[in-house]
């Protein structure tokens, strides 16, 4: 068996410092953890994962500043192009789009997919608390939806403090990607753009759990018929990254679309034995088919990334 993993960070040495040096060492309440190519591998290797997609973590690439964010964003996506070119069996990525600014995670994206030949895009559900699928966004996803882009969505801070002694990562970006999912369906963002390929980390926090609620809620809002709301929702792909636990499994597989789940492990953030412990859940899940352990494993993602096979 092999996988490949589609929530794997990277950390480039130029990044971890230039976030050192704004005071950010804790971003979603873990510390930054070490990374290279190197231990990737070594993760890898130890959990049979045959390919993982590389992508930045929260904070992303933007701090405030456009012309900062443009260059880091750039500076990340050809560290990450570099790893692909030394090991292209084995690493593929999402390129960092320095949003808010929208001109440039256009043209980023454009360079990234045309000339470095990344593996799709990764956004963050929230930037300065504005959700994808804000109006803003609308240029920025009519040009993924003409590259028919691969999107790996990962969740960020809430735009407000967090409860004391409650670290972000834990519940706040479960909440933080489901409010991301509902507002991309609320702006009708899956079905103008359907060429997008539209992934939800975490198992696309509550949204599995409470997808006909949400629904519900977004009938209220646009009188959209309920059971179009549901395709909409159900059209995410999901990664099973801190996700894969008997409870929370069931859960995902009974909403997601046949094919619509894949393999991730949040390594580094998600330490070596929090990804231990996840993967060896999935493994072990008796209430999944081969099929379904192949499915997760490497299948669905096959189907996105063709090249990694």
């Amino acid at each position: 068996m092999s996988r490949i993993d589609v929530h794997h960070h990277l950390l480039p040495p130029v990044y971890t410092a230039w976030l050192r040096g704004r005071g950010i060492d804790r971003p979603g309440g873990r510390e930054l953890p070490e990374w290279s190519p190197g231990r990737s591998l070594e993760l890898m290797d130890a959990h049979r994962i045959r390919a993982a997609v590389l992508s930045l973590s929260t904070p992303g690439a933007h701090l405030g500043d456009d012309k900062e964010g443009r260059a880091m964003a750039r500076q990340v996506n050809d560290h990450a192009a570099a790893c692909v070119a030394g090991h292209p069996d084995r690493f593929g990525f999402f390129a960092a789009l320095p949003l808010p600014d929208v001109d440039g995670a256009l043209s980023e994206a454009a360079h990234a997919l045309d000339e470095l030949g990344a593996d799709g895009v990764s956004l963050l559900a929230n930037t300065s608390g504005t959700y994808l699928g804000d109006p803003a966004h609308e240029p920025l996803f009519a040009f993924l939806d003409e590259r028919s882009a691969v999107v790996h969505i990962h969740p960020s801070d809430l735009p407000g403090p967090p409860a004391p002694g409650l670290p972000p990562f834990a519940a706040d970006f479960l909440l933080d990607t489901t409010r991301a999912a509902m507002n991309l369906v609320l702006h009708d963002i899956p079905r103008r753009f359907p060429n997008l390929r539209l992934i939800l980390s975490h198992g696309g926090g509550f949204l599995p759990y409470a997808a006909h609620r949400i629904a519900a809620a977004l009938f209220a809002e646009t009188g959209r018929e309920p059971g179009e709301l549901l395709e909409s929702l159900a059209s995410f792909h999901f990664d099973t990254a801190l996700s894969s636990s008997p409870t929370a499994l069931p859960s995902l597989l009974a909403f997601a679309r046949p094919g619509h789940v894949l393999y991730g492990s949040d390594w580094p953030f998600a330490p070596d034995l929090a990804v231990g412990y996840f993967t060896g859940l999935l493994d072990t899940d008796e209430q999944l088919a081969p099929a379904d352990h192949r499915a997760i494993d490497s299948d669905s993602a096959l189907a996105l990334f063709p090249r990694l096979a």
